[in-house]
């Protein structure tokens, strides 16, 4: 009954919103562990479309961009077509700092390179964009950026604003870890923070649902509150502050020329309207369904943390999964994930179909310990553990 209701609830809070307005897994260390060259296809879980963006711009031959959720996908049509349509200071406006006094009016003049649906999305989601109310920024909306305003709201009334803006500012680890220990720890974690991040509500937010809090829970000592400081002072007290994006523009709403994804720097704008969007594939829907509809092998999978869910209630599913992928990987074929578990042992007895029989699926990958090497690099400092697999 309690699974039921917990399922429930993350439907309602994610069937028709956008979940994710930024993507939150670091390029960097993705193009370290696959190593994309002009003739791989890439298949990637759109997510907010900013790494499908990077693959594209590192070198990937296609990258085929897919998600069950509809809006994701429109978040990544309206970038695809405002680089088409737009000149750089109104892109950067939308999508750096994220707001713009004349969004209405850019959002019509990409009419032309959007789909009627995301056209219409768009148009109805304007006021995201418009730099008005009390959430000023289009990074302050969807679900995940809903938190992200919230806890900024909440290190406001703590009185906190400006030693965060002195932490972003900091020249170095050292004095991130000064600034932290000395002005931020002792005023943000209160008794009622803790009770509130060991509740599912604020992970319904960040599209976490009830599965994959369980992975935390069960594996990591002190629960989901005790993992939440774990990433947060990890990120801001062990990785440079300076050019982490993903932290800035959940902390302020914005990125800055110096600290952004690759998709918004001008020689890279540049480079994706010079051709490389043309290689960018949207589609709507499962992975297994989008690769049981193709004919051309891929090199490389990402797949975010997906499993995590997956395997706790859609294993069946999960299994279909990977079977496709077994049937449509190259010679040399890699898959990257993630997961908020410090380890991943649901896919070692996995039942998968391989060569026309069904085998476990956990003998058949070869894991690459590259990725625990870099796992502690990854700015986002959210996950519990990252994986690299080659395939057979």
């Amino acid at each position: 009954m309690w699974n039921w209701l917990r399922a429930q609830s993350f439907h309602l809070v994610h069937r028709h919103n956008l979940i994710y307005n930024a993507c939150w897994e670091d390029p960097v260390c993705d193009r370290a562990l696959l190593e994309f060259q002009p003739h791989h296809r890439v298949l990637v879980i759109s997510s907010a479309g900013c790494n499908a963006l990077d693959y594209l711009l590192a070198g990937a031959g296609e990258v085929h961009a897919v998600d069950l959720n509809p809006r994701q996908n429109y978040l990544l049509e309206f970038k695809a077509a405002a680089l088409r349509c737009l000149d750089e200071d109104d892109f950067v406006a939308l999508f750096g700092r994220g707001s713009s006094p004349r969004a209405a009016a850019l959002i019509h003049a990409c009419r032309a390179k959007l789909s009627p649906a995301a056209y219409r999305y768009w148009l109805r989601h304007v006021g995201w964009f418009s730099g008005q109310g009390i959430r000023p920024s289009f990074y302050w909306h969807g679900t995940n950026g809903l938190f992200n305003w919230l806890v900024r709201n909440f290190a406001q009334q703590r009185g906190l604003g400006s030693a965060i803006d002195r932490l972003l500012a900091a020249r170095d680890v050292a004095e991130q870890k000064t600034i932290y220990d000395a002005e931020i720890a002792e005023r943000l974690w209160t008794p009622a923070l803790v009770w509130s991040l060991n509740q599912h509500t604020p992970y319904l937010l960040l599209g976490v649902p009830w599965p994959q809090r369980q992975e935390i829970v069960t594996q990591f000592p002190g629960g989901t509150a005790a993992f939440s400081r774990w990433c947060l002072e990890g990120a801001l007290t062990r990785i440079p502050l300076r050019d982490n994006y993903f932290w800035r523009v959940s902390l302020t709403g914005q990125y800055t020329p110096e600290c952004c994804p690759e998709y918004l720097k001008p020689a890279n704008i540049a480079r994706l309207r010079d051709g490389l969007l043309d290689r960018l594939h949207l589609h709507t829907g499962s992975i297994t369904d989008y690769l049981r509809t193709r004919s051309q092998p891929f090199d490389r999978y990402i797949l975010l943390d997906h499993m995590d869910w997956m395997a706790w209630k859609h294993r069946a599913a999960l299994a279909d999964e990977w079977s496709a992928i077994l049937a449509t990987a190259a010679p040399g074929a890699r898959v990257l994930y993630r997961s908020a578990g410090l380890r991943v042992a649901y896919l070692d007895d996995l039942p998968v179909c391989h060569h026309d029989r069904t085998v476990a699926l956990g003998p058949l990958l070869r894991h690459d310990p590259r990725a625990a090497d870099w796992h502690p690099r990854d700015r986002t400092q959210i996950y519990g553990s990252s994986y690299l697999a080659h395939l057979p």
